[in-house]
């Protein structure tokens, strides 16, 4: 199972999201079902290892946060884009959230993540997108941001690779209430 760990957007949050999402030629746009800020990769582990995985996470214990969408960018930063996202207000208790996150998952052999966290929410891939329209993109969503919303729960996701983009199916939710 190829496994991640992540909140949830509200559905208003996704609809204000969509009204955002067109306009860019060669962008795969991310389903509303689908987006989703992911807090931890975990990558393929097998049955045994995600039983675990599973379990521990039910440890990880938190209040609920408030979190605000700001600010649009791509990935990678300093190259021929490949991803459009949105970006996360700084957020203490979201940066907590992931420590324990990863400690739950180091006590189970998973070793922690070697790249920096940045929070952020996929909203397009991009193929083939001329650079101009990108960068018009941008600009003209320069000033976005959305109210904050609250975070009450995380989740373990499973997700299958297929040639049309990834299906996520939620396996587990943890209550941070």
């Amino acid at each position: 199972m190829r496994l991640f760990v992540a909140v949830d957007l509200p559905e208003d949050v996704k609809k204000k999201l969509a009204d955002i999402c067109f306009g860019l030629p060669g962008a795969r746009w991310v389903p509303l079902d689908q987006l989703h800020l992911t807090v931890r990769f975990i990558g393929e582990v097998d049955g045994g290892l995600f039983q675990d995985i599973r379990s521990r996470l039910e440890e990880v214990q938190g209040d609920g946060f408030p979190v605000t969408l700001k600010g649009l960018g791509h990935f990678p930063p300093k190259k021929n884009p490949r991803v459009i996202w949105v970006g996360i207000d700084k957020c203490d208790q979201l940066d907590q959230l992931r420590k324990k996150i990863d400690s739950s998952l180091m006590s189970v052999g998973i070793p922690p993540e070697k790249r920096k966290f940045s929070p952020h929410i996929t909203l397009a891939r991009l193929k083939k997108t001329p650079l101009n329209r990108i960068t018009d993109f941008l600009a003209g969503n320069a000033l976005f941001a959305l109210p904050e919303f609250e975070v009450k729960n995380f989740f373990l996701y499973s997700s299958t690779l297929t040639p049309k983009g990834a299906i996520h199916h939620q396996e587990a939710v943890y209550s941070l209430v």
